[in-house]
């Protein structure tokens, strides 16, 4: 059976999914079929598609892909059934209705090529029509009938031999039934449980990150997803036994009635019996495997989204500006490495210190670095968190006070920076100088742009995420690209200074043309305007025009090209300042003249309200940076280490990392420290993002230091509580679901405490 593949719209599947409009969505698949990027469509493209925001444009994107992907795949399965001469008009109808990738492949299961199994052993000696008196549940001797299949040759010696062969391919049809396999799914997925207890190898220990899975058990649905990738990944490393468990009797029985078992037939027998068969030895394991899959895909995605918001905050945080800046990288062995850079991140010097070798290096180091202050004048000094960070700091503080110096001294994360320094990037940039100095380098550029330097490292270097290296990778770096572009055309980025790296995440540009871009802009100097951008080889009207708002040119001829207005709207903004008779460079910044604009003369064409008003905000304030004004963070200068903390300690801190279950943060000891949920607020909260975000300051109280597992628990809450106690009690055993009274569920996790490291 052949017929003319139907053309599929994935539209109405993704309105329904996202819960937006149809014309919406269509709206924004025509923008991509015609090649327009993302933050293109969210900043530029507003009357067409209804003033969807980023997230939107970027979930319609997803699951675009999803769709395509289904669709693909649903006309290899029609193909594949088609060519074995099985499909039937009900089960092409079937398979055309599908709109999960699971579901279609439950209704190819029984198609698929597979091994050689129990059923098609029996099928081979002619035992189907056996096993389709079973399945019909007539009348008649089950014996007897059997009986007649009794063939010496084909190994079927006696009647039972004849219906367990039978029962192998009635069992092997159940399990493969789409609906039944769908109502074994849904009933882990409501009322399964998973537990994890120590493997066989194991030698439980208090000391062990994974003490709290020992004996765990939840329901399947309610686990979070950080609980599961925690328990995954003891059980990839050998220490956790994994398992998922249902009550067995209440699935048999709804099996039964799909079969349309009747206990009065004289088959009822061989039926229940295939059906136990088909659910212990077939149906519990495939669908377990399915089960966990969604469950890993679920966590991922969760996991994945933490990252991401994380990563966001962080690209975002606040810039020092464009200021002198010296960088060090501390060291206790091979010293300090001190490097200077002017205003626009151009590495200028670099001197290497040792404060930490005895009094009379101490000296020297004063003396050294006091020159190298004296010689370039830094507005800040960024030193890295690292070994001897703090240290470092309070050496620098204290030789700043001896000179009478008003320099801001702020301790700068790390992360990513040995990263950088070892990277192709790094050795591109800076070819004679060592990792430590790159490093350097990169600590002090950190500080003036965090954006401008974090896009050369890989995301999954910069310590935000949360079991980074446990999720599916390309899931993951797909992600954390698209926040990265997201956030470098957000701020927009400055044509003459950026390095290929920034200039790679932007809209319509990727990495060939940004080092075409470097390389014109080497040869040729500074871009003057952004039309010039044109004479980039290999740059034509098409990127231009996705790349151009997200450019920065100050200084031009052309004023606009220093800020967010598209090339294509400058004769727009040329007509207001000619109706308020104002220069166009004197209309740009001037809130008293802009405000005269009426915004309702210019609504027309492809111009309207949105976008106008885009424009006047820009006008208003011309290439504003959206990000934060940068504020200093002072630690304690008492606490350096962990053995410095005390209970109750009141600390400074900013919040490095949010998770599901709290937010770490640094408060200066080499080691942060977790507020758990329960502790980041006086009121209830589900999600820790509620109420901080990475890159936050915050204030906190120490509740508990564990020094030989190098924890620190947090509070921040304002109301001082007395922390309840763990609860304590016997050893519950994982006693399987059908022990259980039927509907039990746990209230809460077996294994559960109020460690705020519990389930990490």
């Amino acid at each position: 059976m052949t017929s003319e593949t139907p053309f599929f719209d994935p539209g109405p599947f993704v309105s329904k999914d996202l819960n937006i409009s149809a014309r919406q969505v269509a709206a924004v698949v025509k923008l991509f079929a015609e090649g327009n990027t993302v933050p293109f469509i969210a900043r530029y493209r507003k009357e067409v598609h209804g003033n969807l925001d980023e997230v939107q444009i970027s979930d319609i994107q997803e699951r675009l892909s999803y769709y395509n992907t289904l669709e693909a795949r649903r006309q290899t399965i029609l193909k594949s059934i088609d060519e074995q001469g099985k499909l039937t008009d009900e089960l092409r109808i079937k398979i055309e209705e599908c709109i999960s990738k699971t579901e279609l492949e439950d209704l190819y299961l029984p198609y698929k090529p597979k091994r050689r199994t129990r059923a098609t052993i029996a099928k081979e000696k002619g035992l189907e029509p056996l096993a389709e008196l079973i399945l019909q549940q007539g009348q008649g001797d089950p014996a007897a009938e059997a009986a007649a299949f009794i063939n010496a040759e084909k190994e079927v010696a006696t009647a039972e031999d004849a219906l367990a062969g039978a029962r192998d391919i009635v069992a092997e049809q159940i399990a493969e039934k789409a609906e039944v396999r769908a109502l074994i799914r849904e009933a882990y997925f409501k009322t399964g449980i998973i537990s994890s207890s120590p493997a066989a190898s194991t030698e439980p220990d208090d000391q062990s990150k994974y003490k709290d899975y020992f004996d765990f058990s939840q329901s399947i649905g309610e686990i979070p997803s950080h609980r599961y990738l925690a328990i995954r990944r003891g059980e990839t490393e050998g220490v956790l036994r994994r398992k998922l468990a249902i009550d067995a009797e209440p699935q048999i029985e709804r099996i039964k009635d799909l079969c349309n078992a009747n206990p009065a037939s004289p088959f009822f027998s061989e039926l229940e019996k295939a059906i136990l068969d088909a659910y212990k030895r077939l149906l519990t394991t495939s669908v377990e495997i399915d089960v966990s899959v969604e469950m890993k895909m679920k966590a991922d995605r969760a996991a994945v989204e933490i990252f991401a918001k994380n990563l966001r905050n962080l690209l975002l945080a606040a810039p020092y500006g464009e200021k002198p800046v010296i960088g060090i990288d501390p060291g206790l062995r091979t010293g300090c490495k001190c490097v200077a850079l002017d205003a626009t991140g151009k590495y200028l010097d670099t001197i290497t210190i040792y404060p930490s070798q005895g009094a009379q290096q101490a000296q020297k180091a004063e003396i050294d670095l006091a020159a190298f202050i004296e010689k370039h004048q830094p507005q800040a000094i960024a030193v890295g968190n690292g070994t001897a960070g703090r240290e470092t700091e309070s050496f620098v503080k204290g030789l700043l006070k001896t000179m009478r110096k008003q320099i801001a001294v702020v301790s700068v994360s790390e992360s990513g920076a040995s990263v950088y320094s070892a990277s192709p990037i790094a050795r591109e940039e800076f070819p004679k100088l060592n990792l430590t100095i790159r490093g350097a380098i990169s600590i002090a550029r950190r500080l003036q742009d965090p954006l401008a330097e974090l896009v050369k490292v890989d995301p999954k270097s910069i310590g935000v995420g949360q079991y980074q290296h446990d999720v599916y990778q390309q899931l993951l770096a797909d992600k954390l690209d698209e926040v990265v572009v997201s956030c470098v055309n957000r701020v927009g980025v400055e044509l003459n200074t950026a390095s290929a790296p920034l200039l790679s995440r932007v809209a319509g540009i990727g990495d060939s043309l940004a080092k075409k871009i470097v390389e014109h802009r080497n040869q040729n100097g500074a871009f003057k305007s952004r039309k010039e951008l044109l004479k980039v080889s290999g740059l034509g009207p098409r990127t231009f025009e996705q790349a151009a708002g997200f450019l920065r040119v100050r200084g031009g001829a052309q004023p606009l090209d220093a800020s967010a207005v598209h090339p294509e709207r400058y004769k727009l903004v040329e007509r207001m300042a000619s109706d308020l008779g104002a220069p166009l460079e004197k209309l740009i910044g001037n809130v008293e003249i802009i405000s005269r604009i009426k915004l309702s003369n210019y609504v027309g064409g492809d111009v309207g309200e949105p976008t106008l008003k885009d424009i006047i905000d820009e006008l208003k304030k011309p290439g504003r940076d959206p990000r934060e004004k940068f504020e200093e963070v002072g630690f304690r200068e008492d606490v350096m280490t962990m053995n410095d903390l005390k209970e109750g300690m009141e600390l400074k801190g900013i919040v490095t990392n949010v998770t599901a279950f709290g937010a770490f943060v640094d408060i200066g000891v080499h080691q942060d420290g977790l507020v758990h949920i329960s502790q980041l607020s006086d009121r209830f909260i589900k999600d820790p993002s509620e109420v901080v975000q990475a890159g936050d300051r915050i204030d906190v109280r120490v509740l508990e230091i564990d020094l030989q597992r190098k924890r620190i628990s947090l509070s921040a809450k304002k109301e001082q509580s007395v922390k309840p106690p763990a609860p304590k009690g016997p050893r519950r055993e994982n006693r399987p679901d059908n022990q259980r009274q039927r509907g039990q569920r746990p209230q809460k996790p077996r294994g559960f405490s109020n460690n705020p490291f519990a389930g990490l």
